[in-house]
């Protein structure tokens, strides 16, 4: 897949319909299980400040650019065709509507409730095949609760497991947990589970579109998102005008 850098950061310069193909490769293929990490600038920022973090987006299969600034620098980086973000909602319902029954989705992640939910109402958009689901606590595992995961998921037999646990903690549970799945392909979609269940008010497509959905979730979600996006936001902003204006190099 064609690639370019923001800040250090692979990023995938794909679509929806290259996303989608891939995936129904992988899951053909049933070799290792491979994980993709749908970034923002949320992760981009993240990595920068954790070695941990930005080594488990170097390992990612695929790194797609769920955010208009990661399209508008792919642009600058010499991919002018890349036309709209691969926006993690999207990209599951697209992925749900195209591929209908042919695969068994498993749904790891959300609030109490909410990935039956989801489930359920995939199920009935698109008619998909649901192996399981597991709404996690807001806490880490015990190692005999990880394990308890592990082979509920692997007894379920699903061809992809979508993870909502939010990024940076979705991305590093698909990279622990790569190894010990029985699984094609995992993909941490975060705010999707919210979303797609209709959990939470997606913004506008026309905000969406512009740049501008980080200003609905704020106003939105007030309390939990000021932090990500007016401190790691402004970081963000401020490192990528180093790197344009070869101030800063990012290794």
């Amino acid at each position: 897949m064609p690639e370019f850098r923001v800040l250090g950061v692979r990023v995938n310069a794909v679509q929806i319909p290259q996303v989608v193909d891939w995936m129904q490769y992988c899951i053909h293929e049933r070799g290792p299980a491979r994980y993709v990490a749908v970034t923002g600038m949320h992760g981009v920022t993240e990595s920068q400040q954790d070695a941990e973090f930005r080594a488990v987006l170097k390992d990612a299969d695929l790194v797609v650019p769920d955010g208009m600034p990661l399209v508008w620098l792919g642009r600058l980086r010499g991919f002018p065709r890349l036309a709209r973000r691969v926006y993690g909602p999207e990209l599951m319902e697209t992925f749900c509507r195209e591929t209908g029954s042919k695969y068994r989705h498993f749904f790891y992640g959300g609030a109490p409730g909410v990935a039956d939910h989801l489930a359920q109402v995939e199920q009935e958009r698109h008619g998909i095949r649901i192996a399981g689901t597991y709404c996690p606590p807001f806490r880490a595992l015990t190692e005999e609760e990880d394990r308890e995961v592990v082979a509920l998921i692997n007894e379920a037999k699903p061809d992809i497991v979508w993870v909502g646990l939010s990024t940076p903690k979705q991305e590093r549970w698909m990279h622990a947990h790569r190894d010990r799945l029985n699984v094609p392909l995992m993909l941490g979609v975060g705010a999707a589970f919210d979303l797609n269940s209709g959990r939470l008010k997606q913004a506008p497509v026309w905000m969406q579109e512009r740049g501008l959905e980080w200003f609905f979730r704020l106003t939105a979600e007030p309390k939990r998102l000021w932090r990500r996006y007016l401190v790691q936001g402004s970081k963000f902003v401020w490192n990528v005008l180093l790197e344009l204006t070869a101030l800063r190099v990012y290794e």
